[in-house]
């Protein structure tokens, strides 16, 4: 077999196996898109067949009868609002850490990245006990501030990672012509990092949007908390909405394409360059 038929083949093989792996992933989001237009009865009589018309009551009775829409809100306060601290604050600290490159900026760093070591579940009781002693708990700025800080350690690791192939001469031609360490991160550097920040953005946005432990635990019960944390109100012990959860999952999902779909070129390469920096 010659050089070119192996190649051929593996090219092949390769598009066969892409094209699998993709069927499968996409099977999940094309059932639950399919679902969503279909009533209940209709889910149960047969759960794989096709609609047989377009049912909208579900999406009607979701935004008009019940609190979805609030919760609608709160999601996309939590997300928007913790994502934009985190772009605030996570650059800064990553340029800092590796700019400045002491034993005091390794050591918090090393401290960064322990912190993701150490599992929600095991410091959960102790950070709603804080919550509520500093009176965040039951309002939307505790979960802020906890996906704030809880994306420090992986934040911190991409933009050391991405800020060591960024060449310190350009900042040290600005200083000479006497711009601020403020003005030469905000103004030269920070706009060189926008694919690592795309991709945090999506790696964080998507943690933060499809969260269900922290708004079910910290939010106020009785009262409208996330899109996901509402659907899960329609699952029953002995029955269960399945046109209503499938319906609601479904408006929780488009955002999160399309998100994706207009920064996966920058959420790659953000990946990639920061795989193979330094």
């Amino acid at each position: 077999m010659s050089l070119r038929t192996r190649k051929t083949v593996g090219d092949i093989l390769i598009f066969a196996v892409t094209l699998i792996l993709g069927i499968l992933f996409f099977f999940p989001i094309f059932f639950n898109i399919m679902s969503a237009f279909k009533s209940n009865a209709e889910i149960m009589r047969d759960a794989v067949a096709l609609p047989t018309s377009l049912y909208l009551e579900s999406f009607k009775y979701l935004l008009t009868e019940t609190n979805y829409p609030q919760a609608i809100g709160n999601s996309i306060i939590l997300t928007v609002v913790s994502i934009v601290g985190q772009v605030i604050i996570i650059p800064m600290a990553g340029y800092a850490i590796q700019r400045r490159n002491t034993k005091w900026t390794r050591l918090i760093f090393l401290y960064f990245l322990a912190g993701m070591m150490i599992p929600f579940q095991a410091y959960m009781i102790p950070l709603f006990k804080e919550l509520k002693l500093l009176g965040l708990y039951g309002s939307l700025l505790g979960p802020i501030l906890i996906y704030v800080a809880g994306s420090v350690g992986f934040g911190s690791l991409l933009y050391t990672s991405f800020v060591k192939g960024i060449p310190v001469e350009i900042e040290e031609a600005a200083q000479i012509d006497g711009c601020s360490r403020v003005r030469i991160f905000w103004g030269i550097v920070f706009p060189l990092l926008g694919p690592v920040t795309a991709s945090m953005v999506v790696l964080n946005g998507l943690g933060i949007w499809n969260d269900f432990l922290m708004p079910m635990l910290v939010l106020p019960s009785g009262e409208p908390k996330t899109m996901v944390v509402e659907i899960y109100r329609y699952i029953g012990e002995f029955s269960s909405r399945w046109d209503m959860i499938f319906a609601g999952t479904t408006m929780s999902v488009v955002p999160v394409l399309l998100a994706f779909i207009f920064l996966q070129k920058y959420f790659v390469k953000g990946l990639a360059s920061g795989a193979t920096k330094g």
